[in-house]
């Protein structure tokens, strides 16, 4: 049953959709925010990219969400973009957010998905193309019917690692009061979770990032190596972190065109 078929509808409007339609996994009885998804269509395209703004778990850059949803159109790409939730939550909700989404786009006919992610919603992304089989799943629901796996990544200037290298700011945004728990630092550390069967990444970061150090990419596209996993790695040597799509550097800027071409030929 898919959005091309008569299906029960958990939209919130026409481009917008709630992840849950009922409880919400890992949510608080103070808890009000529904996450959710925005789809941004391209007619006849069944193949779609899951678009996670950064923000250091504090909020989501409004320039890294429907922008580049808009740039993946102009590509002939159907893109959506997520709004997940973000601290205060539990430490599991951002990624599961991700993974309900991409099982949600199955469910609305989309086939071929990649998920893409810049900085802390580059975290999320990764971690759900390392751990997408460690998700709350219904037997009842329809939508969790469909797999979690992404078909590929795409990894914008992420936050990989929450050990060394790491962003602490997202490290204790994400995981609060245990952000000092190495566990938890080191399950969220998605280069250690990289295997043969982890989707093929599309990668890319600055040198001259000041706010999460290109080591994060480098220590990923490593992973992938030593695994044998397909990858795409490009370092631009200057500009700042959170560029988004760049488009006042002519040179950063090209990350778009590689990617949207990496997608086309590799999703």
């Amino acid at each position: 049953m898919n959005r091309f078929t008569e299906r029960k509808c958990i939209e919130m409007d026409a481009k917008t959709y709630k992840l849950w339609e009922k409880e919400v996994p890992f949510s608080s009885v103070s808890d009000n925010f529904i996450p959710a998804v925005n789809e941004f269509p391209v007619q006849n395209c069944r193949n779609a990219v899951l678009v996670c703004p950064g923000g250091g778990y504090r909020y989501k850059a409004e320039h890294e969400g429907a922008p580049v949803a808009q740039m993946m159109n102009d590509a002939g790409i159907s893109a959506f973009v997520l709004d997940y939730r973000v601290a205060p939550c539990d430490y599991r909700a951002p990624v599961n957010d991700a993974l309900r989404a991409i099982r949600l786009m199955r469910y609305l006919g989309y086939e071929k998905i990649a998920i893409l992610g810049f900085s802390a919603g580059g975290h999320v992304a990764c971690c759900a193309a390392v751990h997408w089989q460690d998700t709350i799943l219904d037997s009842n629901d329809p939508v969790d019917q469909f797999s979690s796996r992404p078909d590929g990544l795409i990894s914008c200037y992420s936050v990989v690692s929450m050990t060394e290298y790491a962003h602490q700011g997202s490290v204790q945004q994400l995981l609060g009061n245990e952000w000092k728990n190495r566990e938890l630092q080191e399950y969220f550390s998605a280069q250690l979770h990289v295997t043969k069967d982890t989707p093929p990444a599309f990668i890319w970061h600055t040198s001259a990032d000041g706010s999460v150090p290109v080591e994060n990419s480098l220590m990923l596209a490593s992973a992938y190596a030593k695994n044998g996993v397909p990858f795409e790695i490009h370092v631009f040597p200057g500009g700042h972190h959170g560029m988004g799509l760049a488009s006042n550097d002519a040179v950063v800027s090209g990350w778009a065109g590689l990617c949207t071409q990496w997608i086309k030929n590799n999703i």
